[in-house]
């Protein structure tokens, strides 16, 4: 049973010289490879988006509907949020 499937694709002429110059590079074979290893790469983004909707933003939407008091006005966030990246780039 085959594992694979030819497909024709266009793409546009700076994609099509990104896989070219890949190839070129040496750092692929093919253009399947090319083109495998963006999909699988995008899977993966996908994947990891998915998982933070499910277990970030639901949950904190969750834990707002169940006590909205615990809401911060957005000036107050974004105040918040500064300080932590202040924070973060005075480490380094």
């Amino acid at each position: 049973m085959r594992t694979t499937q030819s497909l024709s694709i266009m793409l546009p002429i700076d994609i099509a010289e990104m896989v070219k110059a890949k190839i070129a590079s040496g750092e692929y074979a093919t253009e399947s490879e090319v083109v495998r290893n963006g999909l699988r790469t995008l899977a993966a983004r996908d994947a990891a988006v998915e998982r933070w909707l499910r277990d970030e933003v639901a949950a904190a939407y969750d834990a707002h509907k169940a006590d909205p008091a615990r809401a911060v006005p957005l000036n107050e966030g974004m105040v918040n949020i500064r300080a932590r990246i202040a924070k973060r780039e005075s480490r380094g």
